[in-house]
């Protein structure tokens, strides 16, 4: 392949989440771990960090966009969006049943696809047994007919063309102007301001969290390397790898190529699909080589700040655990079009519904993960599964307090 555009593109993906899985590894970022503060201590800073990577980040695009250093409408069709996160056609359903597999399966994974790519770059050789699983299961999802006939088959007529309803797609700048009969760049761009304000009033109302500097690193640069992410697909340098592309025929073409961020659900499916070919270039896409690059950050901070750290399995259940939870991650994050990352920040700063919808389905799937583990551990073999989930649903405000079984703690 002699695309010397692709090859830019590739380069500056790498070179962008090499800075990302550093800057995660040394702020302990992970967005599990903000769930599981949040719920379990109280403590919102990673949450707040998880969502000021989202406001910076829908202020780059907002910004990127109205000023046409990148393009969003490419992200409207899955001819030139990877994924299509303005798509017109809304999904719902994938969104509420991935977002909560993705959110289970990351707790019992011990992190989302990022998180599982720093900790690799650490040294946690569990990691790579969860990155196997996800990729397989993203595999069967993504090259097969598996994810047809088990999900989408059922969840199809549920869909909703917006179109129907005068709406251009689903992101909220279309959502909000439709209606009204607004159009152009400045609606989206008072959208992106405006939706990026409340963000940002709700982080920095925390005094605690302003003076967390690893807190603040970690939000700003995930924003900013999701930015720049768009403005490398999206921009000139992507927009014309496109129009190279598509004069290519069959098997010339790279997989993958279109308007894109950050997500790593995909770099593991690709990553089986490349080991597959027999390490077919063409194969080597943006995810891939943008999940090698947060392996490789983490590594390299690893590596200078003398943390690198092995680590095993400590016994069959914890290997079953680990798997179990690559797989849920692998059949949600393909099922709700992207992850804790490629949808709740990648797909966030798109201003797409769906985007906002994976992101309350991944918190509560983890979430709810959390208190059935909890109360199993405190009542043991007290609490059925079914009784634990029931008193976790109970303490979100998501059932009744008279339905449940086992008083809260």
């Amino acid at each position: 392949m002699e695309l010397e555009i692709y090859r830019q593109v590739l380069l500056a993906g790498f070179i962008i989440t090499i800075v990302l899985g550093a800057v995660a590894y040394k702020t302990n970022f992970c967005t599990m771990g903000a769930v599981s503060d949040l719920v379990n201590m109280g403590d919102s800073g990673r949450m707040r960090a998880w969502v000021l990577g989202m406001a910076v980040a829908v202020l780059g695009v907002a910004v990127l966009e109205y000023i046409g250093l990148a393009d969003m409408s490419l992200t409207t069709s899955a001819e030139t969006g990877r994924p299509p996160y303005r798509s017109a056609v809304f999904p719902w359903p994938r969104f509420i049943i991935g977002g909560i597999l993705f959110g289970v399966g990351m707790t019992i994974g011990s992190g989302c696809g990022n998180r599982t790519m720093v900790r690799i770059g650490g040294g946690n050789l569990k990691s790579v047994a969860v990155l196997l699983a996800m990729g397989i299961a993203g595999y069967l999802m993504i090259f097969t007919n598996f994810g047809y006939y088990v999900f989408l088959q059922w969840m199809q007529p549920a869909f909703i063309d917006l179109r129907n309803l005068g709406i251009a797609d689903q992101s909220l700048g279309a959502t909000v102007s439709g209606p009204l009969g607004l159009s152009g760049p400045a609606v989206t761009l008072a959208v992106g301001l405006l939706v990026a304000a409340l963000m940002l009033v709700w982080v920095l109302r925390s005094s605690d969290f302003v003076k967390n500097r690893d807190n603040v690193l970690a939000g700003v640069v995930l924003g900013l390397c999701v930015a720049a992410a768009w403005y490398v697909t999206a921009g000139p340098m992507g927009q014309g790898l496109i129009e190279e592309v598509a004069f290519l025929e069959g098997d010339e073409q790279p997989y993958g190529v279109g308007a894109q961020s950050l997500t790593f659900v995909q770099p593991a499916a690709v990553l089986i699909r490349y080991l597959e070919t027999g390490l077919a270039s063409r194969f080597m896409s943006f995810a891939m080589v943008a999940g090698a690059g947060v392996i490789a950050g983490a590594f390299l901070y690893a590596m200078v700040a003398r943390r690198l750290r092995l680590e095993w399995f400590q016994s069959l259940g914890d290997v079953a655990r680990h798997v179990t939870g690559g797989l849920l991650m692998g059949f949600g994050g393909v099922l709700s079009i992207g992850c804790t990352i490629g949808q709740a920040v990648s797909g966030v700063s798109t201003l797409a519904i769906g985007s906002f919808l994976t992101f309350v389905s991944i918190c509560l799937g983890s979430a709810l993960t959390m208190k059935v583990q909890y109360y199993k551990m405190v009542y043991e073999d007290d609490a059925s599964w079914g009784s634990a989930l029931v008193a976790g649903m109970a303490d979100l405000r998501l059932v009744p307090q008279k339905w449940r079984r086992h008083e809260a703690v």
